[in-house]
């Protein structure tokens, strides 16, 4: 293994270097962006900087025989082409810089003495007899969805191909630097620029080894993983997966199918993970859920599994997946050995029907995430899923993978969402998180045909009707909420709910909370309300509610029908203001006469007293009665429940 340092200038001397299909894209986000920034912006003039190890392979002459747009330059102009085995994170960023600088700085100028056609042709791409004919000197093989996506996007070049214009977590990121440098330079002057490109072209240095053929570049380049952002799960096992294509017995063109069709999965699974790029999904979770779903009760036997306390088969798959993929299931040594009927213990058509798999799970899991972006999904099937969301998808998110892996019929998943929705509504209201434990041996149990979809929808009905009948339900839901509503870890999901209503019964259209909002944590902001307020300085509320003791005070403060879900999140300090003031204050439009359809309905009242709070408690528990079939009693019990007795009189 060769080793030497060398400066970008350097290493962009008639070389081309690409990223191999076993690699991951660009997994750089702000946190090293920032990072490399920095170290530009403090490196002293005339200092250099380490800015660390790339690791490079030479590319065999059967691989770039085949590279047709890069031929010439090859043959004409002695260009050595190499595969990036670590270290193109560093190398990409570096490269999208230099681009967004020529961009920065008009055709006619110069940087440092040389045009920007000149470090275009020294960094970006090399033109036959400049023609039409283009060498990119950097960039993906062309199988990756990120090849065309960098050469349009970042470079800015026009491309003769048919160019689909597929998007990924990668692909996202390449943008995100790109815009992040743009920002950057845009506040320098031309000298700062000059400044700039002189240190990250000649000034940082990279330690380059160079791979000889004696050494497994893909075991090099899982050993490799311990430098910049590491490499999840997913991207690990890709590679694994690739090194196994080229390892299998047998035909060659199997080995080469197996390998297309890996990238393909690959690059669908990125896709979809990504696609939405307000939220997109993260990879291991995904990986992690689909292993549960795929493999099961592959890795502990019937007996074991049910003997499991259900609260832990969660936690045994979290700690397991990683470890069962890529040491015992995906392993080079499952290529030679046998099981005890003599059939090779892993085969091509194994890790086919695997990646097949994870290919459909994949589109799958974006739609539970995401239903109002797939199209054969009907309404009441979106509403279900976003509520399933909204109350905590974590708790479902296997077994309903495995149901819609297995089922088709619309009719059985919906009559499944209503039921595993007002099924976890009572387990809230309850605070029993024991109820949700089994939902992962579930998952198995179906993927496996144990059970079928209408079978666990049945036995999670008997389940929720049990705990609806037993003679202590109402007891037990009283002691829940003993502490108050505030503190509930429904309180943000019911009050959505009952908007929702609001806003059906209003028959409009129009949202006015935005539950991603609604449902974040930010300091010194509110998005749940207390009509009466948790400091109660000013004499319009001491006047109403000094009447009572300082503990039935904060027990009416944090009473569910003194909470108000907001529109949008508001500063903690205004929540003290007398209440005519919080709904008009005549100043600006943040008061309830503006806000979600909740806040609308008591804008109408002229005060704000002990007795509206207990009317809206009751109000709201009969909303939970009728919207969750729940049965709470007569007015007395609801009382009861809201810990409001002492208002009897």
């Amino acid at each position: 293994m060769d080793t030497q340092l060398q400066s970008i200038s350097k290493i962009f001397t008639e070389k081309l270097y690409r990223i191999p299909d076993y690699q991951r894209g660009y997994a750089w986000t702000e946190k090293q962006l920032k990072d490399f920034w920095n170290d530009i912006i403090q490196l002293e003039d005339g200092k250099n900087h380490y800015i660390g190890v790339l690791t490079l392979e030479k590319v065999p002459v059967e691989k770039f025989a085949k590279w047709q747009d890069d031929l010439w330059i090859i043959d004409s102009k002695s260009f050595e082409p190499y595969y990036i085995v670590d270290g193109q994170q560093r190398l990409t960023t570096t490269i999208i810089l230099i681009q967004t600088i020529t961009e920065c700085i008009a055709e006619q100028d110069k940087l440092n003495y040389s045009t920007i056609e000149e470090i275009r042709k020294r960094y970006i791409f090399d033109s036959k007899d400049d023609g039409i004919s283009r060498s990119y000197l950097f960039g993906y093989e062309k199988d990756n969805p990120s090849y065309e996506f960098l050469k349009r996007k970042i470079f800015l070049e026009n491309s003769a191909s048919g160019y689909l214009s597929e998007e990924t977590i990668y692909t996202h990121n390449l943008i995100f630097a790109r815009d992040y440098f743009k920002k950057q330079l845009n506040q320098l002057s031309k000298l700062e620029i000059e400044q700039i490109f002189k240190k990250v072209t000649q000034n940082f240095l990279f330690n380059i080894y160079s791979i000889t053929s004696d050494i497994d570049v893909y075991v090099a380049f899982e050993t490799m993983n311990n430098r910049g952002k590491p490499l999840s799960n997913l991207e690990l096992l890709k590679n694994r997966l690739i090194y196994l294509s080229t390892r299998f017995p047998g035909d060659e063109s199997e080995r080469n199918q197996l390998r297309k069709r890996i990238n393909d999965s690959w690059k669908a699974v990125y896709h979809f993970l990504g696609k939405n790029k307000e939220r997109p999904l993260k990879d291991d979770a995904f990986l992690m859920n689909h292993f549960m779903v795929y493999f099961g009760q592959e890795i502990e036997s019937d007996d074991d599994l049910e003997n499991m306390p259900a609260r832990r088969i969660r936690m045994f798959y979290r700690d397991n997946y990683e470890n069962y993929l890529l040491e015992k299931k995906f392993s080079l040594k499952n290529l030679n050995e046998c099981d005890a009927d003599g059939n090779l213990k892993l085969k091509i058509q194994d890790v086919n029907n695997y990646i097949e798999s994870l290919q459909k799970s994949v589109e799958i899991w974006f739609g539970l995430y995401n239903p109002t972006l797939i199209n054969d999904k009907d309404d009441d099937e979106i509403i279900l899923l976003e509520k399933i969301y909204r109350i905590g998808f974590n708790h479902f998110s296997p077994v309903l993978l495995s149901c819609y892996l297995t089922e088709n019929n619309k009719t059985v998943r919906l009559k499944l969402l209503k039921t595993l929705e007002r099924f976890a509504f009572i387990g809230l209201a309850l605070s029993k998180y024991f109820v949700f434990w089994d939902m992962n041996m579930y998952a198995i149990k179906i993927s496996k045909g144990i059970l079928t979809v209408s079978e666990f929808e049945k036995h999670i009905h008997d389940i929720t009707e049990k705990l609806l009948k037993e003679k202590d339900f109402l007891a037990n839901l009283t002691k829940s909420f003993s502490d108050g509503f505030y503190s509930w870890n429904g309180i943000k999901y019911f009050l959505f709910e009952y908007e929702m209503s609001l806003q059906r019964m209003s028959k409009t259209t129009k949202t006015k909370i935005d539950w991603f909002e609604f449902s974040r944590e930010m300091e010194d902001f509110i998005t749940v309300e207390h009509i009466y307020p948790q400091t109660p300085k000013s004499d319009c509320w001491k006047s109403k509610f000094n009447i009572y003791t300082l503990k039935q005070r904060r027990i009416l403060n944090n009473n569910l029908g003194n909470l108000l879900p907001l529109s949008k999140p508001k500063n903690s300090s205004l929540q003290n203001k007398c209440f005519a003031k919080k709904i008009d204050n005549g100043e600006n439009q943040i008061g309830f006469k503006f806000g979600s359809y909740s806040e609308n309905e008591i804008s109408h009242l002229q005060d704000w007293t002990p007795e509206e709070i207990l009317k809206r408690g009751i109000k709201l528990l009969e909303f939970m009665e009728k919207n969750w079939n729940l049965n709470l009693g007569d007015n007395n019990q609801k009382i009861k429940i809201l810990n409001l007795e002492f208002m009897e009189n």
